[in-house]
C-alpha cells in the first residue's frame, strides 16, 4: 500500500456559482475510479476541507465516463461578491482536492 495525491492519479476541474463549488473528479480508468468511489465520500471531501466548508456535500456519480461531481454548499463565505476571503474562487479547491491523500494498492499504481 502507498499513500498518494491524488493528483498522482486523477484529474479535476472545479467552478463556483455564488457561494457554492463544484469538483468533478475523474480516473484514467475503472480500477482507479472504483478505488475512488470508496475513498471519495462527502465525509472524506467534507473533512479535507474542513473549515472552509460550512454546507452540505453531494457527490454525483458518472460512471460512463469514469468520473465524479462534488457539489459543496456555503463555500465561499458567501460568494465572490460578499467575501472577504482573498482567493475564493472555485477554481482554486480543484487543486486543493489534488493534495488529498490517500491509501492505493501497489497493484493499481503499475496500471497508470
Amino acid at each position: 500500500m502507498a499513500i498518494v495525491k491524488l493528483k498522482e492519479i486523477a484529474q479535476a476541474r472545479s467552478g463556483d456559482k455564488g457561494n457554492s463549488i463544484n469538483i468533478g473528479v475523474f480516473a484514467p480508468n475503472q480500477s482507479i475510479y472504483q478505488l475512488l468511489l470508496t475513498k471519495l465520500t462527502t465525509n472524506t471531501v467534507k473533512e479535507h476541507f474542513s473549515g472552509l466548508v460550512k454546507g452540505k456535500v453531494t457527490r454525483y456519480e458518472m460512471p460512463n465516463i469514469l468520473a465524479m461531481n462534488f457539489v459543496l454548499t456555503e463555500a465561499l463565505d458567501g460568494g465572490g461578491s460578499s467575501s472577504l476571503r482573498l482567493d475564493n474562487l472555485g477554481k482554486c479547491f480543484g487543486s486543493n482536492m489534488l493534495r488529498m491523500e490517500i491509501e492505493v494498492d501497489d497493484e493499481l499504481l503499475t496500471d497508470l
